[in-house]
């Protein structure tokens, strides 16, 4: 049995508040610099270069990399072998979320109310209990321009794979320039309402340029991805090559009468990290 404290893994998203607002997720400026390069359009190129440039000078100076720094959403993979002691995990990492977010700026609040809770908390976490002795623990700040733009479609199943694509696709061209394209695509397929949205989350912790092991989703992120990049939508909206980075998709299994899909939308900018404590310490993927 593996023993840790809840404020070791506060410690973890705390550092990553820090350093992800600041810097982008080097995958990601990989691709933006691949997509300017490859670029024809002149206003799309001019709009990537300055994305480019943005990231650099935020890291270089350690500014926010974008103006809404978002909302933090977590989640934390514990081992089965793994005691946690110390504060209740949702109260250690709500206090790390404040003291990472102490010079970034705070755009949490009451839904009803519409009071700022001042702090950037809560955060959103998510547990799983998994087999091992290790936390994994993924941090993303999740900016609202893109998330808004994001949708839960469910399915006739005997719509098939081919309207959910369509929907997917259609989700995209809907959002139009708003989530600041060329954007990042996170798909949930299967499970229930709410899985179906929490798996196209996850899907966006995937480094650009990965491929998916199940090669039935690799191919039909690879389609999706060339759709969508005909849309013509582009950098910023100024039209261009660029309009997606990147498709990634985790699925589920689910019930006989539904095929629930979900599109999480994310700007060109992922600010996304992985930690994972064991006894030998830390380790970041």
């Amino acid at each position: 049995m593996f023993t840790l404290d809840t404020a070791v893994i506060a410690a973890e998203v705390k550092k990553a508040i820090v350093a992800v607002s600041r810097n982008m997720e080097p995958s990601c400026l990989a691709a933006l610099e691949k997509a300017r390069n490859a670029e024809t359009s002149s206003a799309a190129k001019f709009a990537l270069e300055k994305m480019c440039e943005n990231a650099r000078f935020a890291a270089a100076k350690g500014y926010p990399v974008c103006q809404d720094t978002g909302m933090c959403v977590v989640f934390a993979e514990i081992g089965k072998d793994v005691m946690l002691t110390g504060e209740l995990l949702q109260k250690a990492v709500d206090a790390a979320v404040a003291e990472g977010y102490a010079d970034l700026r705070k755009s949490v609040l009451d839904p009803v109310t519409r009071v700022n809770t001042g702090t950037n908390a809560p955060a959103v976490l998510h547990t799983d209990i998994v087999e091992g002795s290790e936390v994994k623990v993924g941090v993303m700040l999740k900016g609202f321009g893109s998330e808004n733009m994001s949708a839960i479609y469910m399915l006739n199943p005997a719509q098939g794979l081919d309207a959910a694509k369509d929907l997917i696709v259609d989700t995209v061209r809907s959002a139009g320039s708003n989530p600041c394209p060329p954007v990042i695509v996170g798909v949930g397929l299967g499970g229930t309402f709410e899985l179906c949205a929490k798996l196209s989350k996850q899907a966006l912790f995937r480094k650009i340029g990965s491929s998916n092991p199940d090669p039935v989703l690799d191919g039909m992120e690879k389609e999706l991805l060339g759709r969508i990049n005909e849309l013509g939508i582009g950098a910023q909206g100024f039209g261009g090559a660029a309009t997606a980075l990147g498709v990634f998709i985790r699925k589920y299994p689910t019930h006989i009468s539904s095929l629930p899909v979900a599109v999480n939308i994310l700007c060109h900018c992922s600010r996304a990290q992985v930690a994972v404590i064991s006894r030998e310490g830390v380790r970041y993927e």
